[in-house]
């Protein structure tokens, strides 16, 4: 199907391939599910880690907790935040891998290498991007990031404009989040400021 963003329907083949992918089916305890949202109007890119179960059970990305957390960092609705023309969802790994001891293993390595540059090629209203967690920090900053995901994310001033660094807006976090207070005082507001600038119409980049 095309639409007007998309006349020659290249960017649905592009996603049709992408959620048909089988490449580590071997390697997950379930068949293949990829869950993703991207369209070729959107501007901002959000990449986390990787699908948890319930994200697998529903097929919608960050519908948990986690999910919950990050939206109220972004001041955003539920309907706001999967607004696909606007706010694509792509992580670092498709599909849920399993857990090992009541905890989510690693994102698969194959993912990102094999379909994050042709989606980022064929999104070129992305203009900003939020890395949240290690992982997606990892692979889009590679040595550029911090010892330590706390150093990353208070050196979000070297990555600018482009990425945001984001811890995991996991339950799990939250004596990290306890421990670093400076976060919530200094980068969720200019999270939210630049979030905000990247969004907006009626700019150079004009609405679609």
């Amino acid at each position: 199907m095309t639409t007007p963003a998309d006349p020659t329907g290249a960017f649905a083949d592009l996603l049709a391939r992408v959620q048909a992918c089988t490449v580590c089916a071997a390697h997950l305890p379930h068949p293949p599910r990829p869950i993703l949202r991207a369209s070729p109007t959107a501007r901002l890119l959000i990449v986390g880690q990787a699908p948890g179960r319930r994200v697998h059970e529903t097929g919608i990305p960050w519908n948990d907790p986690s999910g919950d957390l990050l939206r109220q960092w972004l001041e955003m609705s539920r309907e706001q935040f999967y607004d696909a023309s606007r706010i694509a969802i792509v992580p670092t790994g498709l599909c849920y891998p399993g857990t090992v001891n009541g905890s989510d293993l690693l994102p698969r390595p194959e993912c990102a290498p094999l379909w994050h540059l042709p989606l980022r090629a064929a999104m070129p209203d992305i203009r900003l991007t939020l890395l949240i967690g290690a992982y997606a920090q990892a692979y889009y900053l590679g040595k550029r990031r911090g010892r330590t995901l706390a150093d990353t994310v208070a050196a979000w001033r070297d990555f600018a404009p482009e990425f945001v660094p984001l811890p995991h807006p996991s339950p799990r976090n939250r004596l990290w989040f306890k421990q670093h207070s400076w976060f919530e005082a200094e980068v969720i507001p200019m999270m939210r400021e630049r979030v905000g600038a990247a969004l907006a119409t009626g700019d150079n980049g004009g609405a679609r």
